[in-house]
């Protein structure tokens, strides 16, 4: 029974969320700066437009750097916080506005038309973006879904222009495309093939732009001239001719191979105020158009960005903060955390250009490697209905080609990390789900099935969907120097850690099995081979007086040694762990050291096959101290909460704060390395929130959260949980808390009944309403002899030891 005083709380926490302004605690250039790429545009939760302007220079990904480079436009769709391609991906038909220039000599290029923005003229807030130039044209932007209006204010009445690029997109691979323009409408319709930024293939995609804006949108705007723009020669493509009332361009698609073509529409208006209204469209230039017309009737800028405004407050509202009792850094870090973490996946329902479905269709999987981990659990607490489209999305993908989608970038399979870890979050949504799956809108069966053939068949060629499974069957890992006798192909580097990774898929089809009631063989079968990572481990290595690695293996059983330490931060040599053919090293994005301690679903395992807990204990410590910790690497993320599987969740307690408060701050430089479509910003939301969760399952690390009190709103189950920090002490909310400081765990109750640990909570507490209350107290002896408490299931669930039971 919960308490009258657990309501008031609730209540209580509630309202001040409510009250608050939340979209004025986002700082949307956290992670801007050097190595972070993160979006700070324009957009809705989840949107396919993501508008924003580009910079010159490289890296690029999300299009925009927080730096004086100069802007050449601003465009229409973007990544958020990915690796890839540093030129980034997306960035297709921008607009730019001229002033001072006669039509036929406007500096149309996308070299000579560049210019800088005034020095701190950058701002931006949920659903709106503005910039202004140094000779002070102003740009704002603000969007729907697919649409969305761009406006440029000018310093002079006019004749003012605007520049409409066909053929550059951020990573300049124009391939094809046409552009038409009615000058009676002020409409400009275009399209054009381009290079994804994270794969092998191309994508097509439409935009439609309209100039005619109704008197009431307030923009007295009247088209003047036009005209087309194209490179006089390819040999020497920045010469370009302007040809006035020209209305067309045609580049057939050249093959695959990019086009250095410089081409689009010049306009000029007699306005010092120019609105654009735009909509974008994987299907046509039509369709592009209707999503305009459909999502942006009206023009009405203070509608568009007043319900873009309405829709993150609601987002941001599911994590409930006393803002004014609270550390204003953390609160901004765990909002603009929230933020990043509802912009991607893209969802691009309806814009499917490949197949009919009745499903929801998802962009920006990019890739789950980097996601499963961090993003779909929090999405599984906080937006259960966004999530089972995105899960729905992945099912689907499985319908059209056989196997889970694992890193759909622009619409197309980009290319496999690792394992195929698309199969983690659909064993996470069976888990959490899978008794209110129809509701949902997702097919169970299906989904049970797509997680089967994912791991049972092998798919022609494994480097861009599903894995090398006739290996992994035959031997129990994955073997170097082997070739399928099946035919099958796929890039034969990173052998040690996709089987560490092909070991957790198949842990995340055990857990499904075991949800949905499917058979004790198939429980048998996929928790067995859930655990053949111990057959890439060799305890004969050695490293830093540490026993036993994971390694390499050659189909005769014997190890291929790869030093520890290759690809970690320390690597004195330099080896390659990227995705390529000089990888020789056998892990992908990390190292040896690193990846030898990844089993979430047995870390029991791993504790020992070190030599014990104290042996466990100290070479995490190790690990720390070396460092081959990088806070931005995501195999590493779990690594601040292991010491729980060696039962001290204190040791857990320092080292988050450590890594936190080390590594990420609320500077454009805040982020230590890629956001990873948002990996590290719900990492964020957890370490704040005292939780970290184990892959699917609905188990959940516990600790001291950086919060005297926060509530968690679930739309599904129609609850709000209460979490309240008893002793909470602002000293901890350092790297290095002094002694004394309350941050330890002493007692855990939920809804007033005692926790069985200390050490994790149920998924079904976390999100089953009512109140969980941590005490906290600052005796480090005391809670190092604690440990995750007396109970016999106090320590977290490992596979080995009898742990999530069937």
């Amino acid at each position: 029974m919960v308490s009258r005083t657990t309501l008031l709380c609730i209540a209580a926490v509630a309202a001040h969320a409510s009250a608050a302004d939340l979209n004025s605690l986002v700082n949307l250039f956290i992670g801007t700066g050097a190595s972070g790429n993160a979006f700070p545009g324009a957009a809705i939760p989840h949107a396919m437009a993501k508008v924003g302007i580009d910079v010159s220079t490289a890296p690029r990904q999300a299009g925009y750097i927080h730096d004086n480079s100069s802007i050449t436009g601003i465009s229409l769709m973007h990544d958020e916080g990915t690796g890839g391609n540093a030129n980034g991906g997306y960035g297709f038909f921008p607009l730019f506005p001229l002033t001072n220039c006669t039509f036929a000599a406007c500096p149309v290029g996308i070299g000579a038309r560049a210019a800088l923005r005034k020095a701190g003229a950058d701002a931006a807030q949920p659903g709106y973006f503005t910039t202004t130039f140094v000779n002070g044209i102003k740009l704002e932007t603000t969007s729907t879904r697919r649409a969305g209006l761009i406006r440029f204010t000018y310093p002079t009445a006019g004749p003012n222009h605007v520049v409409v690029d066909l053929t550059n997109d951020l990573g300049r691979s124009f391939e094809g495309g046409a552009l038409a323009l009615a000058a009676a409408a002020g409409r400009v319709r275009l399209g054009g093939t381009f290079l994804q930024s994270y794969g092998p293939s191309n994508y097509t995609v439409f935009a439609c732009y309209d100039f005619a804006a109704p008197p009431a949108a307030g923009a007295q705007q009247r088209l003047v001239a036009f005209g087309t723009y194209q490179s006089t020669n390819l040999s020497a493509p920045s010469s370009i001719t302007i040809r006035p009332n020209g209305t067309a361009l045609s580049f057939p698609w050249t093959g695959d191979s990019v086009s250095a073509e410089q081409a689009g529409a010049l306009l000029s208006f007699d306005a010092g105020v120019v609105l654009a209204r735009f909509g974008v469209s994987f299907h046509n230039a039509d369709q592009a158009c209707a999503n305009a017309e459909a999502e942006v009737p009206d023009w009405d800028w203070g509608r568009v960005q007043g319900a873009s405004a309405g829709a993150w407050e609601e987002v941001l509202a599911r994590v409930g903060v006393d803002t004014a009792a609270e550390d204003a850094t953390v609160v901004e870090l765990l909002y603009s955390s929230l933020y990043r973490a509802s912009l991607v996946p893209a969802n691009l329902t309806d814009e499917n250009p490949y197949w009919e479905s009745p499903y929801p269709f998802y962009d920006a999987f990019f890739c789950s490697w980097d996601t499963f981990r961090t993003v779909h659990p929090l999405l599984s607490i906080l937006d259960p209905r966004e999530w089972a489209g995105i899960v729905s999305a992945y099912v689907d993908g499985w319908r059209q080609t056989g196997f889970i989608p694992e890193c759909r970038a622009n619409t197309k399979a980009g290319y496999v990390q690792g394992g195929s870890d698309g199969m983690i979050p659909l064993g996470d949504f069976a888990v959490k789900y899978g008794a209110r799956a129809a509701a949902l809108g997702v097919p169970i069966d299906d989904l049970y099935q797509a997680l089967v053939d994912t791991a049972e068949n092998t798919p022609p060629d494994w480097y861009t969907v599903g894995r090398q499974n006739t290996a992994w069957k035959t031997f129990g890992y994955i073997p170097t120097d082997w070739v399928d006798p099946s035919g099958a192909t796929g890039l034969p580097t990173r052998e040690a850690s996709r089987a560490w990774e092909y070991a957790l898929g198949d842990f995340a089809v055990r857990q499904a099995a075991v949800a949905l009631g499917k058979s004790a063989a198939d429980v048998a079968k996929y928790a067995n081979r859930s655990m053949n990572f111990v057959n890439m481990w060799d305890a004969s290595v050695t490293s830093d007086g540490f026993a036993g690695f994971a390694q390499r293996r050659y189909p005769n059983g014997t190890f291929a040694f790869s030093p520890p330490n290759a690809c970690s931060p320390v690597d004195p040599v330099g080896h390659s762990c990227a995705r390529g053919t000089d990888n020789n090293v056998g892990f992908y994005e990390s190292s040896s050291w690193e990846y030898s301690f990844f089993a979430p679903h047995s870390m029991a395992t791993l504790v020992g096959l070190m030599g014990g807990p104290a042996t466990f204990i100290s070479r995490v410590d190790h690990y720390f101290a070396t460092p081959y910790f990088l806070a931005g690497n995501e195999p590493g993320f779990l690594m601040p909460w292991a010491y729980h599987y060696a039962n001290r969740p204190d040791l857990s307690a320092l080292r988050v704060r450590n890594v936190l408060y080390k590594n990420f701050n609320t500077g454009i430089n805040g982020l230590p390395g890629n956001d990873d479509s948002a990996a590290m910003a719900a990492l964020i939301t957890f370490h704040i929130m005292g939780l970290y969760p184990v892959a699917a399952s609905k188990q959940l690390l516990i600790g001291s959260p950086l919060l005297s009190a926060y509530t968690l709103r679930n739309e599904v189950f129609g609850t709000t949980t209460a979490f309240r920090v008893v002793g909470f002490d602002k000293a901890g909310l350092a790297a290095a808390p002094p002694a004394g400081a309350r941050v330890f765990v002493k007692r855990i109750t939920v809804n007033g009944a005692p926790s069985a640990s200390l050490c994790w909570i149920d998924f079904d507490d976390v999100a089953g309403g009512g109140e969980i209350e941590i005490e906290v107290y600052g005796d480090a002896a005391a809670a190092a002899a604690a440990g995750c408490g007396e109970g016999p299931n106090a320590l977290p669930d490992s596979l080995e030891t009898g742990g999530f039971p069937a």
